[in-house]
């Protein structure tokens, strides 16, 4: 539990409220070609930053707790960062600090998960006609978002030398955090992977996949029926079959043209005689091998909910199985019940101090990014700090494929927020609008456009309502995406074109950073506005705690603005 915050005497705050507007996927391009920002049409954007104190943020690598300044950042550690205050070591590093120390394979999770399909004599094996298997499901790339194809292959190489007899893997194909058509640059090395594995004598093989959004990665709820067609696939081995990944991704490209890897549909890969390959039975183990928590939990449920215990959609039926997941998805309620790698121990962080001190707050987005200003926000913890002091509202997404909708829920979203400050009720609010990502991945320049336009129009009506109140906002964002839709040249910087001449979208994150911008309207010298520089999204939190009159924890990332409290 942590202590109040300290009032800061020589700074009382604004008669309104704090408003922290998260434009998910919107930095500073470094290319005009491709940059969708740049592209639309951001009258009110330029305005409030021509009329603010702005500076840029950076949001990928280390200063989000990556392993490296190469490493895209994202929703889920941004919000953590923003949240927390403080830089935590954060999925992907701690799984490669696992792996290399071999401390994921000296933990109890993954003995006990070998332990149930290497016959032994305490355990000869279970055999229906073949051999008990060890499955792996996750995101089949190297984005090292969700996941990385290096942690997969030292767990299968793990497996086949400690005696597993057969290894299964179902691939999520990605063409998101990676290149849109990507996918047979992973999916052919692979196969030379496990051709190897399978000659030191342990039976390794794909066994199903399809694309990310077309099943298992769903996520807060928000179209069930893919994770209903990743259980079809990956457990009951049921779907369309092929005899192999690379013929079922050359197949669907050449029926559906234009189709990226994120939306490919399901394969099933089957013998000479038609059967699946690696449906999943009773005595297997699996383990679901993203580290990134939000795309993991529904397939997760789906896994570990009893008989009767699950009504989101008809498993047909439950294989008695070792599960586990990469990491813990959920602190709070334990979800996985079993992981390979421990979460980052986040704590302290705003919205805790916040509720201590008697802030009341609202945290509001619609369902794409509502875990994002809730859950990841608050330390990768579910519920509230406090029911009388906190509320938080979810506007439900459209289930529309997202260049049909750009502008997606952003004015509901604005709708609420301004009844939320005209109301006098909140001290401090958060949103996200979520477009500038959700539509930045799909690829579609021109939807993307459209999305940042729609999102600008709600930013000048949040404007008029803080003005109204006398309060503060400030414009930031998680990661970029949106500023950067073409594939280029990483040495000259030219577009890289697809073979009919027009540009190769980029589907994935940008390395860009992110607005720094504090909008204070009622600004009259009472703190220092020129605004620090070099500084991560972490430094979110000592800003928003500044500008509420009170004084950041000392162990906290400096806020973007000095301001004196001695």
């Amino acid at each position: 539990m942590v202590q109040a915050l300290q009032k800061n005497a020589r700074w009382k705050g604004r008669r309104g409220p704090l408003v922290l507007v998260i434009m998910d996927g919107v930095g500073y391009g470094a290319y005009a070609e491709g940059d969708a920002v740049r592209a639309a049409r951001m009258a009110h954007l330029d305005a409030i930053a021509s009329a603010s104190a702005c500076t840029r943020l950076k949001a990928h690598g280390t200063a989000v707790g990556l392993p490296s300044d190469d490493d895209m950042g994202n929703s889920e550690v941004g919000h953590n960062a923003m949240g927390c205050g403080r830089v935590f070591a954060q999925g992907a590093k701690l799984v490669s600090a696992s792996l290399k120390t071999g401390a994921l394979f000296a933990g109890d999770t993954w003995k006990k998960l070998v332990a149930n399909v290497v016959p032994s004599a305490a355990n000869p094996g279970r055999f229906r006609g073949s051999l008990p298997t060890l499955h792996f499901i996750g995101l089949f790339s190297d984005g090292n978002v969700h996941s990385h194809i290096d942690h997969l292959k030292a767990m299968v190489q793990r497996a086949a030398e400690e005696g597993v007899p057969r290894v299964r893997v179902h691939i999520l194909l990605d063409g998101r955090d990676v290149g849109e058509t990507s996918a047979l640059e992973y999916v052919r090395p692979f196969e030379e992977f496990l051709a190897g594995i399978r000659g030191r004598g342990c039976d390794a093989r794909i066994a199903s996949g399809g694309g990310r959004m077309y099943l298992t990665m769903d996520r807060y709820g928000a179209d069930w029926r893919i994770v209903e067609r990743g259980w079809h696939t990956h457990v009951l081995g049921d779907g369309r079959a092929f005899p192999s990944a690379e013929a079922a991704i050359e197949t669907y490209r050449k029926e559906i043209p234009g189709i990226i890897d994120q939306d490919l549909r399901e394969f099933v890969v089957t013998d000479s005689e038609n059967q699946p390959i690696g449906a999943i039975h009773d005595g297997d183990s699996v383990v679901y091998c993203n580290f990134r928590g939000d795309r993991a939990l529904e397939i997760t449920e789906a896994f570990e909910s009893p008989e009767g215990g699950f009504d989101k959609f008809d498993r047909i039926r439950l294989p008695k199985v070792e599960y586990a997941g990469m990491m813990e998805y959920d602190g709070d309620l334990h979800i996985p019940r079993r992981y390979l790698v421990s979460p980052p121990a986040i704590d302290r962080t705003l919205g805790e101090y916040l509720a201590a001190t008697g802030i009341h707050t609202l945290a509001i987005s619609e369902t794409q990014k509502y875990g994002h200003v809730t859950y990841f926000f608050n330390g990768n913890r579910l519920g509230k700090f406090s029911e009388t002091l906190e509320t938080y509202v979810e506007i439900h997404s459209d289930v529309v494929p997202f260049e049909q909708r750009p502008w997606m829920k952003c004015a509901e979203i604005t709708d609420a927020v301004i009844d939320a400050i005209a109301g006098g009720t909140y001290d401090f609010i958060r949103l996200n609008f979520p477009n500038g990502d959700m539509v930045g991945h799909t690829g579609v320049f021109n939807a993307v456009v459209c999305g940042m336009e729609g999102m600008d129009l709600q930013l000048g009506r949040l404007r008029k309502a803080v003005d109204a109140a006398g309060g503060v906002m400030i414009l930031t964002a998680d990661h970029g995406n949106s500023d950067d839709m073409y594939e280029h040249d990483k040495k000259t910087g030219t577009v890289l074109l697809k073979p009919d001449g027009t540009p190769r979208a980029k589907t994935s994150h940008s390395l860009n950073p992110v607005p720094g911008i504090v909008y204070d309207p009622d600004y009259r010298g009472d703190y220092d506005k020129a605004l620090n520089s070099g500084l991560g999204i972490g430094s979110l939190a000592a800003t928003c705690i500044g500008l509420l009159g009170y004084v950041p924890p000392a162990d906290y990332d400096p806020a973007l603005m000095n301001f004196s409290h001695e």
